[in-house]
């Protein structure tokens, strides 16, 4: 179930998040853990109608935002790190790693 959510991030990049705090657990996993990957799922049936809309911009600019959280992590101390760059109103490439 994780791998089809792992592959639904590349259409819905607000599950990103979500999902890779629930696949990090898929080693040794628990209902805990099955019932946030359910609820991932409720989310997106629920969004279905809702989207990205790229609209016509006549004035075409690349954008780019990058962030990081150094250590952030308190369990691990590891840190988190991404960006998104937009050219017009188009998201054209984003990424979130840890």
């Amino acid at each position: 179930m994780v791998g089809s959510l792992i592959y639904l991030t590349i259409t819905r990049p607000e599950i990103a998040y979500s999902v890779g705090i629930v696949s990090q657990c898929m080693q040794c996993p628990t209902n805990v853990h099955l019932d946030a990957a359910k609820r991932i799922l409720r989310y997106v049936k629920g969004s279905m109608g809702h989207g990205l809309w790229y609209k016509k911009c006549d004035n075409v600019l690349l954008n780019g935002f990058v962030d990081a959280y150094w250590m952030g992590d308190g369990n691990d101390r590891h840190s988190t790190s991404g960006y998104c760059f937009n050219m017009g109103s188009a998201i054209i490439s984003w990424c979130s790693k840890k």
